[in-house]
């Protein structure tokens, strides 16, 4: 089957969004698709605002119509609610196209932390957005709640996976600090709410793997912490495999893959009991959640680590990427694709 993802995230960027579409995209050509990526790498772009390393198209909308034309997919699915996704969408409508999207960020807590938009503006233009989707695919039972009650329709949870082979116990990383070792790995910035867990009384130390906008403010008020910068496949999966918690203190993130790739290293994973975290962490198996950050630190360091792995290992990326199959639906015809109709187009 011709599959056409259109989204705003994709390589070099570095975030969970691109992240779940690498590996989908790379499952979906293993199950015998082939794929057609509208990203921004494709045309013009500039720098989003807060967000520089994100790069937004610019008068993407009569290329994006080509290229749909041009390659005449079975199924399109939308990504992103950015200017390619909003392209594509208006696309679609015009021509009587049908197609899925999917949600992955809380653009309403994010445009209020940095731009002091109400988040009831964004949510309508995001409840706007996905309106004319015949499914909108979500992280986790959690957000498709959260969604629900403010009014979106025909949400399916999709979930997430890791990769098990590249994110395993060992060979570790030897830190040379003194133990226990928390870490964090993800985006320095103002949303993940890196701070809450910067200022913490812990024992032992602390490591964050990762940058952003906020590293060199918080390096500067926190010395004491281990700035390792980014760090990538095996690299990364040592320094997981090698720290004893690992610590996700944002309150809005939609789900966390970095949760699932800690386990996979074995590492338990310490977080508030939140959106994200609450679908991610099972409580006294593969970590702990607490308002109280310090105490689910604590509780954390008696996690079994094989448990972390055995979890970690249900997870699979196949597993997503039939979620997406499963709700495709062909974009002339409208009607869902069922598996032997997908057999047949190939």
């Amino acid at each position: 089957m011709k599959i056409a993802l259109v989204t705003d995230a994709w390589q070099p960027q570095v975030n969970g969004v691109v992240r779940t579409w690498t590996e989908t995209t790379r499952e979906l050509l293993a199950m015998g698709h082939t794929l057609t990526v509208i990203h921004p790498g494709l045309f013009r772009t500039i720098k989003a605002p807060a967000y520089p390393e994100i790069r937004l198209a610019l008068f993407a909308a009569p290329g994006v119509r080509r290229m749909l034309d041009r390659e005449a997919p079975d199924a399109i699915h939308i990504a992103t609610e950015g200017p390619l996704g909003w392209a594509a969408r208006r696309h679609c409508l015009r021509r009587g196209l049908a197609f899925t999207t999917s949600y992955h960020t809380h653009y309403a807590h994010y445009l209020k932390v940095y731009f002091h938009i109400p988040r009831a503006w964004t949510f309508w233009g995001l409840r706007k957005f996905h309106a004319p989707a015949r499914a909108t695919l979500v992280p986790s039972p959690s957000v498709k709640v959260e969604l629900e009650e403010r009014g979106f329709r025909n949400i399916v949870v999709w979930g997430r996976g890791v990769d098990t082979r590249t994110f395993q116990p060992a060979p570790a990383f030897a830190f040379d600090l003194p133990r226990p070792v928390f870490i964090y790995v993800g985006r320095v910035a103002a949303e993940k709410n890196i701070e809450a867990f910067l200022k913490l009384d812990l024992p032992g130390s602390k490591v964050v793997v990762g940058d952003g906008p906020m590293k060199n403010a918080l390096q500067r008020r926190h010395p004491e912490v281990h700035w390792a910068g980014y760090h990538f496949g095996a690299g990364l999966a040592a320094r997981y495999a090698g720290a004893d918690v690992m610590v996700f203190p944002s309150r809005t993130d939609t789900f966390g893959v970095v949760m699932l790739e800690a386990n996979a290293c074995g590492l338990p994973v310490a977080a508030f009991p939140v959106t994200g975290p609450r679908d991610a962490v099972v409580p006294g198996r593969t970590g702990e959640l607490d308002e109280d950050l310090r105490a689910a630190c604590m509780r954390a360091l008696e996690i079994s680590r094989a448990d972390c792995r055995a979890h970690a290992l249900t997870q699979s990326w196949r597993r997503c990427a039939q979620v997406v199959e499963d709700n495709l639906v062909f974009a002339k015809g409208g009607a869902p694709i069922h598996a032997h109709e997908v057999a047949s187009t190939h």
